[in-house]
């Protein structure tokens, strides 16, 4: 009930703050000539990725590094030692500007070629962005104001740090304060995680399915310098579950989600180069991470250990450190580390749980005209299971070739 309190107070602060620097969440705006007429802009890039990857990783997903889909124990998905190739990063997309009086309409509709879902390990078109903007509002689907994208390194790899809040959610918000200065709230679709799941997967062998009664609640305010800046988010969510098989009595339950995310990004060296830290931690919201895992877990009934006897939010932290180097103009290096844990104590959790991921990586890019640019990457991924010693690393080494377009159309 403190911890609920306290963030209730932390959301109430973000509804009136003020003198916060533009987050990247929001749509930028278009200059228009002195007779302005709608604009739309066609853009996206070609991506190829190829590479040899030491250890395994689950079928559907050997073209990344995702700590949750490295082996959860020995000869999972086979030996170790594989080649992996694709073209699944390529996106493209639309972004238009209509001028309404002094004001501006904009949109932005996006797409890539990584499925997931039903679609897990093919190359098919997956909408990422589909959100519009006017005044103060947005609606659709777009980055949640809980993450801060910006924390993203400047990385080969698709999927990127497991530690790091990344979701593309469908909601709406509410912008009190635009420009230079940001606050943002929103309402966001509750149940849905980055592989289109939810968190009654866990406990759905126990007959326990998810419910959502309210829509999730997040906020944002970032501060902004020379230095660089600083920002706070959080959120708030109202989660149930439905026993719908009572032979072993009712496990029934709700419980109010939470979690704080801290980011910053620092200009620190040479010009263009950028420290990216964030630290998130909280319960029943792993859904809103990058690596997402289950938000639930059965625990043990302590008057008959060993048997399911009801269900409760998972704690977990998250951390993630980079740094973009920008050589010249031309080279750029981004290396750092990143770590998901998950907190099973006291819990009915198998011992081969997913309990801890950790994810690396070091590059070297190059950038020889504005709309090309090609790379290798050393890439580092490591799991650990909750309770039977299992600790499983890989390393991989990926070459990417990357081509960007745009075209503005009207105007």
């Amino acid at each position: 009930m403190l911890k609920l309190k306290a963030f209730t107070l932390i959301l109430v602060c973000f509804m009136v703050s003020t003198g916060f620097g533009q987050s990247a969440t929001s749509l930028p705006d278009y200059t228009f000539d002195a007779d302005p007429a709608p604009v739309s802009q066609v853009y996206g890039f070609l991506m190829t990725d190829m590479g040899y990857n030491n250890g395994r990783i689950a079928p559907n997903w050997s073209d990344v590094v995702r700590p949750s889909k490295l082996p959860g124990a020995d000869q999972e998905y086979g030996a170790d030692g594989e080649t992996f190739a694709g073209v699944r990063q390529s996106r493209f997309g639309f972004k238009s500007w209509v001028p309404v009086g002094d004001e501006q309409i904009k949109t932005i509709f996006e797409w890539d070629l990584f499925g997931v879902g039903a679609d897990e390990g093919q190359t098919t078109i997956r909408m990422r962005h589909a959100y519009a903007e006017y005044k103060k509002f947005g609606a659709g689907q777009y980055f949640s104001p809980f993450m801060d994208v910006d924390v993203f390194p400047n990385s080969l790899d698709y999927w990127g740090p497991s530690g790091m809040a990344f979701y593309r959610n469908v909601h709406i918000r509410y912008m009190p304060v635009m420009g230079k200065n940001h606050v943002a709230i929103a309402l966001e679709k509750p149940g849905g995680s980055g592989d289109l799941g939810d968190y009654g997967e866990l406990i759905r062998d126990a007959g326990i399915t998810s419910r959502f009664p309210m829509p999730d609640l997040s906020a944002e305010y970032r501060h902004t310098g020379t230095w660089g800046y600083g920002e706070i988010a959080g959120i708030v969510r109202q989660m149930n579950w439905d026993d719908t098989d009572l032979t072993d009595g009712d496990m029934s339950g709700d419980a109010v989600g939470w979690g704080l995310n801290l980011s910053t990004n620092i200009k620190f060296g040479p010009p263009g180069s950028t420290l990216r830290a964030a630290y998130i931690f909280g319960e029943g919201i792993q859904n809103y991470m990058n690596d997402s895992t289950a938000d639930v877990v059965l625990i043990d009934d302590p008057d008959n250990p060993g048997t399911p006897g009801g269900t409760q939010l998972i704690p977990m932290w998250g951390l993630t450190v980079f740094y973009d180097l920008a050589w010249n103009s031309s080279f750029s290096t981004a290396m750092g580390y990143s770590q998901l844990s998950l907190d099973y104590d006291g819990t009915a959790a198998t011992a081969d749980t997913f309990n801890e991921g950790r994810y690396a990586l070091m590059n070297l890019l190059y950038t020889p005209v504005n709309n090309i640019m090609y790379g290798v990457e050393l890439q580092y991924g490591g799991r650990q299971n909750f309770a039977d010693g299992w600790d499983y690393d890989t390393f991989r080494v990926q070459f990417s070739f990357k081509y960007k377009f745009s075209a503005n159309l009207g105007g």
